[in-house]
């Protein structure tokens, strides 16, 4: 399964969107989108996806994602007297946080936080405490109370220590109009990537030169594309893993490696141990809760 693109759309009277989630569960739903999301999950309990990180999240999970970051979560019991599964989702554009710190100075501090947010920051209790109240009340504020209430959560963000989830950055800068050939190509990358890698289709999409793409490629997401092609498919096996009992070999070939011995050195370097053991710690992780 590959993820999906979702296409938010901010409406024109406003710079940014905020999404009140309750559902009756939290349906595995693997997508991406390019722009950044900050979402508060309250009242539920279960697994977060994040590129090719997964583990357990709990009641008040906080979590910043940067563009284009493959991100899903699933929810397995509710918590408390909560009636429904509930997050809080702030999503806004890269010029939107860029254009902030060109304007004032004194948000330059918001750089940092963009950037370590391409591996997915999870922020830890201490901090969801203080900002959870303020989350919470967003939707009863009048837009340009929000507007300014989410640039003050983000600058205690940047003041924050984030744990970073995914192995490697996903996020995608660069100018215009590099972020709209990436955007292209990722697009094609996240539907084939179990595919065996081939320069020519995406040098096409992008209309350039292999060269350049390789270039515009390492320039924007500070990886090469194998490099990229080889998070997504940890991260798929990392999926299948917990969601499933199928065989490490089957795994392994659906996820795009033919060789065994391959994905088990790949499985190995990005995750510090063999898939067998990855398996095994984290349905441990779900006995001891």
């Amino acid at each position: 399964m590959q993820p999906w693109f979702e296409t938010v759309t901010i409406p024109r009277d406003r710079s940014w969107l905020l999404f009140d989630r309750q559902l009756p569960d939290f349906p595995f739903n693997w997508h991406y989108h390019p722009e950044f999301e900050l979402t508060l999950t309250v009242g539920s309990c279960g697994v977060r996806f994040v590129g090719d990180h997964v583990e357990r999240y709990a009641h008040d999970d906080l979590v910043l994602l940067g563009p284009n970051l493959p991100h899903a979560w699933q929810s397995e019991a509710l918590v408390g007297d909560a009636p429904l599964h509930r997050a809080i989702v702030c999503w806004f554009t890269r010029d939107w946080i860029e254009g902030l710190m060109a304007l004032m100075p004194e948000y330059a501090s918001l750089g940092p936080l963009a950037a370590a947010a391409g591996r997915g920051l999870e922020f830890d209790a201490e901090t969801v405490a203080r900002l959870r109240p303020r989350m919470l009340a967003l939707g009863a504020l009048a837009p340009a109370r929000q507007a300014l209430e989410l640039q003050s959560i983000l600058l205690d963000l940047s003041a924050a220590d984030g744990r970073q989830l995914a192995s490697g950055e996903i996020s995608v800068g660069g100018n215009p109009r590099d972020r709209e050939r990436m955007r292209r190509v990722l697009t094609w990358l996240h539907a084939h990537y179990r595919e065996p890698l081939r320069l020519e289709p995406l040098s096409a999409i992008a209309h350039l030169t292999d060269s350049q793409l390789q270039r515009v490629f390492k320039r924007s997401t500070r990886m090469s594309i194998s490099q990229y092609v080889a998070q997504l498919r940890i991260g798929r096996a990392c999926q299948m893993l917990v969601q499933t009992d199928l065989s490490i070999g089957h795994i392994a070939g659906e996820c795009g490696f033919s060789d065994m011995a391959h994905f088990a050195r790949q499985f190995r370097a990005a995750k510090g141990v063999a898939p067998t053991r990855y398996r095994q710690d984290f349905k441990a992780s779900a006995g001891r809760g």
